[in-house]
């Protein structure tokens, strides 16, 4: 486990006092620190603009918290059974799927999420780079460790896509749809990716890293010129900015009731959430392999979430990995 700093111990002591005041004497001893250190730690959650009152001979109160993405934020009340248990924040990284994929390997627990503010590297699908501008958006990775053999780790993907779309829905209150496999879309434009990873033998899963990345408040100039495909924000679609924290939290506990709804009752009620949000099946598709582009009709999808298509020769093609892009107009 990650030891939280005073920061974080201070604001979860504050939580636990809820609207008392709590003296700088209990801080002080709770934290073996100096009433001194006590007052710097407070100045430093005030710049960071959590608003705490101060009252002589009474103490200090918590009166309100900013956007954070922080440890103590996201797990306040969020009573999920596994996902989040553990949080690790970081405020710049490289990508917060190496990250957790490192602490996949340092054996850290089923659920872990680890999240940061902003990342140099961030991933996409098929090497691409996913932006990563800091305070606006959410980018999160979680530790899976499902008792499944290999072959059905791809499910996964669903089960991320449907919570995230779950998300949008619940947050905005706006209609996202998925994109097979792993984009959410708003009003055709990607608003979200998910880029999974899996350390594995072929007898068993060691882990799965579940990348999420939202775009929840980027403004249209923070967009690079060369996107392959069409990108949005909620704070694009919506109007107006949205919580950072409530979708966060918001989203793990979409993806705790996924997951283990996954783990009791298998990948069916999984694809019947996800394909709630699709709008592909019988629509007329281009698919994008490394190696070469097919044209066919979708004919939907297989018992295991391959996508299935009619071929313009009339062949049916089962297409496990691929950008795939609607053509001509819906149905």
């Amino acid at each position: 486990m990650t030891n939280p700093g005073p920061r974080e111990e201070i604001l979860r002591l504050f939580r636990e006092k809820g609207d008392s005041f709590l003296s700088g004497e209990e801080i002080s001893q709770f934290l073996g620190v100096s009433r001194s250190a006590v007052w710097k730690q407070i100045k430093l959650l005030r710049e960071l603009g959590y608003r705490i009152e101060a009252v002589t001979s009474r103490g200090y109160r918590l009166l309100s918290a900013p956007d954070e993405l922080i440890s103590s934020e996201i797990q306040a009340d969020l009573n999920t059974r596994c996902i989040g248990r553990e949080v690790v924040w970081y405020e710049q990284t490289d990508s917060t799927n190496l990250r957790a994929y490192d602490l996949g390997e340092q054996g850290r627990a089923d659920g872990t999420v680890v999240l940061a503010d902003s990342q140099s590297a961030g991933k996409g699908r098929m090497g691409r780079r996913w932006e990563s501008p800091a305070v606006v958006n959410l980018y999160t990775s979680v530790l899976l460790r499902p008792a499944i053999l290999p072959r059905y780790a791809p499910q996964l993907t669903f089960v991320s896509a449907a919570a995230v779309a779950l998300a949008v829905q619940e947050i905005s209150g706006l209609d996202p749809q998925v994109k097979w496999p792993n984009d959410i879309l708003l009003g055709g434009k990607k608003v979200a990716g998910l880029l999974n990873e899996m350390s594995a033998e072929t007898e068993g899963i060691h882990f799965v890293i579940l990348g999420i990345g939202v775009n929840l408040n980027m403004t249209a100039d923070q967009f690079p010129d060369d996107l392959r495909y069409p990108a949005t924000s909620l704070l694009i679609e919506k109007g107006q900015a949205v919580s950072r924290l409530a979708f966060a939290r918001c989203l793990y506990r979409h993806l705790d009731e996924l997951y283990h709804q996954y783990l009791a009752e298998g990948f069916a009620p999984i694809r019947q959430q996800w394909e709630s949000f699709w709008n592909l099946n019988g629509r007329r598709v281009e698919v994008d392999y490394y190696d070469r582009k097919v044209q066919g009709q979708v004919t939907g999808l297989d018992p295991d979430g391959a996508l299935l298509l009619r071929l313009d020769d009339g062949c049916e093609e089962k297409v496990l990995a691929g950008d795939v892009r609607p053509i001509g107009p819906e149905n």
